[in-house]
Order: C-alpha cells, then structure tokens, then sequence
C-alpha cells in the first residue's frame, strides 16, 4: 500500500500546476530537443542527442513521482485540526530546555517543510518527536548535533 501524503490544499492546487506544465509544455519540449538533434546527423557520436534523451527521461521521472504524490494525497481541512495535541498543520510553540529559546513551529508534510518559513516537515526529527504531545509534556528529541528537550508550550492551528 502506497504511503500517504498529507498536503493542504493549496499545496495540492500548486502540485496539480505543476504537473500540468510539466506534461503540456515540458514534455513536448523535450520531445522537441530530441528530435532536433536528430537531425543533426549520427547518433553514436551525437552528444546532443543524448543530453535530450537523458532531460526527458528525468523528466518523465519527475512526472511519475508527482502523479504518485498527487495519487496518494489526502487534502487536510485546517478547520478539523484538533489542537488538543500536537498533530499534522497544528502550529507548536516550544522552548528549546537548552537555551530557553522559543519558537513556533507549524508541523507539515515533507511536501510543504519550509524552515525558514517555520514549517518543519512531520517525519522530521523534531516533528515526529512532538507528535502526540500535548500542552506542557517535554518532548526529546535527537538530532544529529546530540539530544535537545522541548516543552510544549502551545498549540493552535
């Protein structure tokens, strides 16, 4: 059974876009390009033939992984987010026991992490170890650098 992507919808109207450009102007671009260099004669020692050949099969590749996500997609409603706990779209705000720094983070799929943005994707370190947590449980979490602890200090959506 495939795995399930959680997505908001204008991420899936935005993944629907894209597809669609990438099926009607990128394929026959591509198609394009190859047959140009065909025509440019040989096609052992045709390296522009080649790179075309390799650009549309990634391209094709990257068609089927986005109409693998799309297939698979399951559009959150934010309006039937439960915020008693923390879950996917919920936003967190933690302080880091460490440095007593705090910070809001909204949980998100991998489609949508965005840190700089303050989306961190659920299968992150971080985002799964708050999952499931609620208002004022400490969460630790290791992460590459070592082990932090996190409290919840709120959830909202």
């Amino acid at each position: 059974m495939a795995e399930t992507n959680y997505v908001t919808q204008d991420t899936f109207d935005k993944m629907q876009v894209e597809l669609h450009e990438m099926k009607s102007v990128a394929r026959p671009a591509a198609s394009e390009a190859i047959a140009e260099a065909r025509e440019k004669g040989d096609l052992k020692e045709n390296a522009e033939y080649d790179a075309a050949k390799e650009a549309q099969g990634m391209l094709e590749a990257k068609i089927k992984y986005l109409e693998g996500i799309i297939a698979t997609a399951r559009i959150l409603d934010e309006t039937n987010i439960d915020t008693s706990r923390v879950s996917i779209l919920t936003k967190v705000t933690v302080t880091n026991m460490g440095t007593k720094k705090t910070v809001t983070y909204q949980i998100v799929s991998e489609k949508e992490a965005d840190l700089k943005a303050g989306k961190i994707s659920v299968t992150s370190p971080i985002g799964k170890g708050l999952l499931g947590k609620v208002i004022g449980d400490v969460a630790e979490v290791t992460v590459p650098a070592g082990q932090l602890k996190f409290r919840v200090e709120n959830i909202t959506v």
